[in-house]
């Protein structure tokens, strides 16, 4: 018995934040029709609040931030509502109650409501004016597993994808922005994660002339499925085996390593002096259900 989950990554260029949504539900409308089995559509970060490289940037980012019950949301609830689909429109701006500015990656369900939002964790400092988010997020999708969120540059601190799998997510989501020459390390990234928490990873990147490109979907033992060589603007589509997770960690990673079964209950706990913490070998396993 296996879990298929369809998958659409959009690789494309942002839409201008001042863009009516009707476009965009247009454009995902048209995709639902080439590829109708689809049942998460995932784009790249702030997909919707475009912006330009301008010493005025800043300021386009909070001019398009909205709060996640505001009208922009709504819409898009409805939008994956009528398609009857999981949609992750990337991340956008949101304001928040104490006019904080978060880099926020919604999930809109299929039954047309906001099911989960997560705050990006790791700002790229000193690039990005937002407030950290101060929680990690993961998400039942019913008729296939569990999905942890991340957002770019979040990819480059492991505790973000080794807490996401710790909470029993079998799927990383991680929309990225990347407009810089560090697109071939995220790719090692992405790999890395994958294999050291035995879950697969999504990583949709803005397309040129914008971004870099070069999305790719990997799985748990940290190859390779499918991928987008350039920057142009592309779907990426596969139907990932959720059962792939189990799988791997029962036999292993090539056969071998079971890196969640390392602890036994006879192993002290292992202080961890950089988190001012400790690793409790009687909390390691993932959560399951």
């Amino acid at each position: 018995m296996s879990r298929p989950l369809p998958i659409a990554l959009v690789q494309a260029p942002p839409r201008p934040a001042t863009a009516p949504l009707s476009g965009f539900a247009e454009e995902v409308e048209q995709l639902l029709a080439r590829f109708p089995q689809t049942r998460l559509v995932v784009y790249p970060e702030l997909h919707l609040c475009g912006v330009d490289a301008s010493p005025a940037a800043d300021k386009q980012l909070r001019d398009a931030a909205e709060p996640l019950d505001g009208p922009r949301s709504r819409q898009l609830a409805e939008l994956a509502g009528d398609l009857g689909v999981w949609l992750v429109p990337g991340s956008v701006c949101e304001r928040g109650d104490g006019g904080e500015l978060f880099n926020t990656a919604p999930v809109y369900s299929p039954d047309g409501r906001l099911a989960a939002s997560y705050r990006k964790i790791f700002p790229w400092r000193p690039h990005e004016p937002y407030d950290p988010g101060d929680r990690f997020v993961v998400l039942d999708l019913p008729e296939a597993g569990r999905i942890g969120l991340s957002i770019c540059y979040d990819a480059w601190f492991p505790e973000v994808a080794r807490h996401l799998a710790w909470m029993g997510a079998e799927v990383i989501v991680n929309p990225v922005m990347t407009t810089t020459a560090d697109r071939a390390q995220e790719l090692v990234l992405a790999r890395a994660n994958a294999i050291v928490n035995q879950v697969f990873v999504l990583s949709v990147n803005t397309a040129g002339p914008v971004g870099t490109g070069r999305s790719l979907v990997v799985d748990p033992e940290g190859r390779v499925r499918t991928e987008v060589a350039d920057s142009g603007v592309t779907v990426l589509t596969d139907v990932l085996d959720l059962d792939e997770v189990a799988r791997v960690r029962t036999f292993g990673t090539a056969g071998l390593n079971r890196m969640w079964d390392q602890f036994t209950d006879a192993d002290p706990p292992l202080d961890l002096p950089l988190y001012g913490g400790r690793i409790d070998p009687g909390r390691w396993r993932p959560a399951t259900g």
